[in-house]
């Protein structure tokens, strides 16, 4: 029988809820961007609200990297695998995410 792989816990509830928070108030905007497009309003200000969406998505991913990163590092040390590898792990979730 396979092992069935335990979720990681990379963020703190509280991290996890901040979260859902930001996400959220993304969402907000994104459903105010296609309100912006439906009434025909100015393609700057769309433009705008844009790049706020992509700021704050930005910002949440960035959240993300660095708990990866005290994962990786941390995972690497109670393994006692090398700092090589475990920069090499989080230089792929990196890259992953910069595609």
């Amino acid at each position: 029988m396979p092992k069935i792989k335990k979720k990681q816990e990379v963020l703190t509830s509280e991290e996890n809820e901040n979260l859902i928070k930001r996400m959220n108030r993304i969402l907000g905007q994104v459903q105010g961007v296609k309100k912006m497009i439906e009434d025909e309003r100015n393609c700057m200000g769309i433009l705008s609200q844009i790049t706020a969406i992509k700021s704050a998505l930005d910002g949440v991913a960035m959240i993300v990297l660095e708990k990866e990163a005290e994962r990786c590092f941390q995972s690497a040390m109670e393994k006692s695998q090398t700092k090589e590898m475990a920069f090499k792990e989080f230089i792929t979730m990196i890259r992953k995410y910069t595609q």
